[in-house]
């Protein structure tokens, strides 16, 4: 149950398409259900430095299934997770990760996005989820 490269082409389009819609350049991250990327697209103009969050994004929500912004709420000091973003070789807990699911509900894989304010991220990201 992986996310395949003909999905995540569709994601990664939808995303594009979000992107645009808000004039954001963006870089977009898919991975499969063991968090190994599937596909890759960094706008023209995004940051370099957001390429790397974007991977660690979604591999963020797929170790957790659960958006990122979730995990950042629950990462806070006093709350439950607080510090995992130190845990397996770094995540990132604030908004652009959300997990991807088939017809059937499974958690198939996720998308990171990353490139811009993280409401936008995250409306980028959600946009590409949606495709599927």
């Amino acid at each position: 149950m992986n996310v395949t490269l003909e999905q995540a082409e569709k994601i990664i389009a939808a995303a594009k398409k979000k992107a645009a819609e808000i004039d954001a350049k963006m870089n977009i991250c898919v991975v499969d259900g063991g968090a190994n990327q599937v596909a890759f697209v960094r706008m023209d103009g995004a940051w370099l430095g957001s390429a790397d969050i974007a991977l660690k994004k979604a591999k963020t929500a797929r170790f957790f299934d659960m958006p990122t912004g979730e995990i950042g709420k629950l990462s806070q000091p006093g709350e439950p997770l607080f510090n995992i973003e130190h845990s397996n070789g770094g995540l990132i807990s604030f908004p652009g990760g959300v997990p991807l699911k088939n017809k059937n509900g499974d958690i198939i894989g996720a998308v990171g996005v990353s490139g811009s304010v993280v409401e936008n991220d995250h409306a980028v990201a959600t946009a590409g989820a949606k495709a599927l």
